[in-house]
């Protein structure tokens, strides 16, 4: 049997092969559209049962079949799989699309809005039908004949041009290595850093010491590098990837182009003005210009900040390193050397305190206290030897969710780090469905026989990916569509995962996860004071960097035409005159790796992460007030935010939990961007 059609558990990994992928996926897409006409030619006025079930049961089963296939192109990526994940691909967005587009399905749907069952059905499936009618609007359903042929044509080819980006870009990461051989050139590099790049270089059978540009071995070298030119090196390999520096196989410059001009054709046939107006219609957010004047108030509030950061970076680099014309470069070193002086520790020193074998125990005992759940190991068919499975279950001991844990980089997995659904929570025949997650990151591995050692910024991702583990795990709500974060504003989705970061910052969660890897001991408490002190150094140029990318993002979206008189490189450059305050060299080409705009869900939403900022800092400062550690306040959140997954609005969930509207102040306040703090 074919073990992408096999729903009775989970996945069935080490039995899938590229060749079950077409056949599971066209068998599925035929028995689906066979479904379709069934249901259109039924003369009976259409209900819950009659209607949407059937229609859900079948569409979850393509989405449990093609979900392990994406997610193992993402994390096992081998020429096979890619080959057949790509050749699939249009034929899963040309069956979506045309459902989008079913004129007569739609129909239905505004008979059953309009019928008088509606009126008795639970608030969860009242939201469905509105989110389907809804998508049906904006799926071109309305169009005529001609214009929807041209939609599902733009549709498919841009999910051609998203996965080759992808593609390009890991490709591109992958193709690059430094060798180098001389251990003289490495001067300030960390032991466990320079073991890694050692230990690499071995497994390529090359001397010395290898280095790539996956996060764990170019972070650390750009941050502790002694060697200037290594610096620029590195810098102008990882800064060009996928353009026309370098493999014209793997330029990702005309697809952006493509990509960006498709999504205005897109919105216009539709009846928006530009993308950024059509992306917005299912978000929190009013308009792009509503955005853009969000971005433009928070720039404004922290560049007086990024200023002074740069100011002082500048000064210390001349002073101190002898570097009196700061390059990109040079910034994450000066910036590491001035936090060492200014606060007397190192994220390495840091570092040494959070081993994994410390840090998930940790991440696990928050989430117990809070919610009072249980998370235990479990055994379920991974991808890799390197993957961990768990269970979460009640005080009760009942089954709540299961989770995979996928934490090392490695070549055949893309960069990044990710949350994405295996199974959703909805009530079947037989009872509630577990949901299942996988959360995947892109840390260094362990090496020489020790524990992986996470630096806090990796902490910090770590809590934030299991935040959107857990709204996805933890949803009450019994229906498909608007289950964990099914139906969730893409503007609120990162409520969640942010959220959970501000717990990285508390001593009494904090010194419960860590031990030092040689001696055992936990973390010192004034080690833990100087990283607090330096929670927010140079938060005013980080900040400014996020909304330069919001900024360019939704302005690509609503005030730019592709192929015009401006370049795509060309508007970065007006946003960065703008905003920023420090400018990258002219031959840094930073969109050509913007995988969240161009092979990610965030097109004319990148602002979310700084959107949600204000809802997340608000909603924590509620157990700020109330002791962070608040069982009473968790269960409020999990029941008020967790658990109502997209049953209703974003706003009404927060209100409901917070008892008022959101207010920017606890994010200024978080960031350390209020003059008083």
């Amino acid at each position: 049997m074919n073990p992408l059609l096999d729903f009775k558990g989970l996945p069935r990994f080490a039995e899938i092969k590229p060749e079950h992928v077409a056949p599971a996926i066209e068998q599925l897409l035929a028995e689906n559209r066979a479904l379709i006409a069934r249901l259109l030619s039924d003369s009976a006025p259409p209900t819950w049962q009659n209607f949407v079930a059937p229609m859900e049961d079948a569409n979850e089963r393509v989405s449990r079949a093609w979900g392990p296939v994406g997610h193992l192109n993402a994390v096992m990526n081998s020429p096979e799989l890619r080959e057949v994940y790509n050749a699939t691909l249009p034929k899963i967005t040309q069956y979506y699309a045309e459902l989008g587009q079913n004129l007569a399905l739609f129909v239905k749907f505004k008979a059953l809005r309009n019928s008088k069952e509606f009126a008795g059905l639970s608030p969860a499936r009242k939201k469905i039908i509105e989110n389907e009618l809804r998508d049906f609007r904006l799926g071109g359903a309305e169009l005529p004949d001609a214009q929807k042929a041209r939609y599902l044509e733009i549709q498919e080819r841009l999910s051609e041009l998203s996965s080759r980006f992808s593609d390009n870009l890991l490709d591109a990461t992958n193709d690059y290595m430094l060798v180098v051989e001389s251990k003289d050139e490495l001067g300030g590099l960390p032991d466990d850093v320079l073991q890694a790049a050692q230990e690499a270089a071995q497994a390529a059978s090359k001397p010395g010491w290898l280095f790539t540009l996956k996060a764990p071995s170019y972070g650390p070298l750009m941050q502790y590098a002694d060697n200037r030119a290594l610096r620029e090196k590195m810098y102008r390999a990882y800064g060009t990837r996928a353009s026309e520096f370098g493999k014209p196989e793997f330029d990702n410059t005309a697809l952006m182009d493509e990509i960006v001009k498709l999504r205005g054709e897109e919105a216009r046939l539709l009846g928006f003005a530009n993308y950024g107006e059509l992306s917005l219609a299912s978000k929190m957010a009013n308009s792009p210009q509503q955005v853009v004047e969000f971005m433009r108030e928070l720039a404004q509030r922290a560049r007086p900040f990024a200023e002074k950061d740069l100011a002082e970076l500048r000064e210390f680099a001349r002073t101190e390193l002898g570097i009196s014309d700061l390059q990109s470069w040079d910034v994450g070193y000066a910036s590491e050397k001035l936090r060492e002086q200014r606060y007397a520790f190192s994220e390495q020193e840091v570092k040494q305190y959070f081993p994994e074998n410390a840090v998930l125990p940790g991440m696990f005992k928050l989430v117990e206290t809070l919610y009072g759940l249980q998370i235990k190991p479990a055994s379920a068919p991974v991808w890799h030897d390197d993957v961990r499975f768990f269970d979460i279950r009640n005080v009760q001991g009942q089954l709540v969710g299961q989770f995979y844990l996928d934490l090392y980089a490695r070549n055949s997995k893309r960069g990044g780090a990710w949350m994405d659904d295996v199974i959703t929570r909805r009530r079947l025949e037989k009872g509630i469905q577990t949901p299942v997650a996988y959360l995947n990151c892109n840390f260094s591995p362990p090496v020489g026989g020790k524990p992986a050692l996470f630096t806090h910024d990796e902490v910090i991702t770590l809590f934030h990916e299991f935040g959107h583990g857990l709204h996805h795990l933890l949803t009450e709500v019994e229906d498909l569509g608007v289950s964990g974060i099914n139906g969730v504003e893409w503007d609120a989705v990162e409520l969640p995962s942010q959220f959970m970061e501000n717990f990285c910052w508390e001593w009494d969660v904090v010194h419960g996860m860590t031990r030092n890897s040689e001696t055992g001991e936990t973390l010192p408490r004034k080690l833990f004071d100087k990283m607090l002190a330096a929670k927010n150094f140079q938060s005013g140029l980080q900040t400014l960097r996020q909304i330069e990318f919001s900024l360019f993002d939704m302005l690509m979206h609503s005030n730019f035409e592709a192929g015009g008189g401006k370049s795509i490189l060309q508007l970065l450059d007006e946003v960065r005159a703008e905003v920023a305050v420090l400018i990258p060299p002219a031959f840094q080409r930073f969109p050509h790796s913007f995988s969240h705009i161009f092979s990610g869900g965030y097109a004319a939403g990148y602002y979310s992460y700084k959107w949600a900022e204000v809802l997340s800092a608000d909603a924590y400062s509620m157990f700020e007030e109330n002791g962070v550690l608040n069982p009473d306040v968790g269960a409020r959140f999990r029941s008020e935010i967790l658990a109502m997954g997209g049953s209703r609005g974003a706003m009404q969930s927060f209100a409901a939990f917070r008892g008022r509207e959101p207010s920017l102040d606890a994010l200024l306040r978080h960031n350390g961007l209020l003059e008083t703090s």
